[in-house]
């Protein structure tokens, strides 16, 4: 069988790195730009439904967030209806690095998807959605304490 999770680690894990790089001008670390975007793109968003997004547990989102909110750039606020739920929003700071990053990640899927045509690009984007829900439905049992049967 041929290695394509190892092949999709390695592209992650070296965009990742780059991201991690380029993004230090603005203070942000170790994949905080993940949190950060889908904040801005879903403003309002609760932590619960973040990590589910990003596919982490609660606790790393936890402390991704905390630390986003401790450098101004993602604020909590309680739900009107429910005081329990406290809702994530981008502040001035996060609005204003956001477009950089998107501009990142824009380069990023140039780059990475470059020499492909149109029709190739939407191949290997829906066989990678299907690699994705596949996956995610061992993450979910893995999530729950159940573990997997190899």
């Amino acid at each position: 069988m041929r290695e394509v999770l190892r092949e999709i680690g390695m592209i992650a894990r070296a965009l990742d790195s780059i991201s991690n790089i380029e993004f230090k001008e603005f203070e942000l670390t170790k994949g905080q730009y993940l949190y950060l975007v889908r904040v801005c793109e879903n403003p309002g968003i609760i932590q619960e439904k973040l990590a589910e997004m990003i596919k982490v547990d609660r606790t790393t989102a936890a402390r991704a967030v905390q630390k986003l909110e401790v450098n101004g750039f993602i604020e909590r606020q309680d739900d009107p209806y429910n005081l329990k739920i406290k809702k994530l929003f981008p502040t001035g700071k996060g609005q204003s690095v956001y477009p950089h990053i998107k501009r990142e990640h824009e380069y990023s899927d140039r780059v990475a998807l470059s020499g492909f045509s149109e029709s190739e690009i939407d191949v290997v984007f829906g066989l990678l959605q299907r690699i994705r829900k596949n996956v995610e439905k061992d993450w979910e049992l893995v999530k729950k304490g159940n573990k997997r049967i190899y």
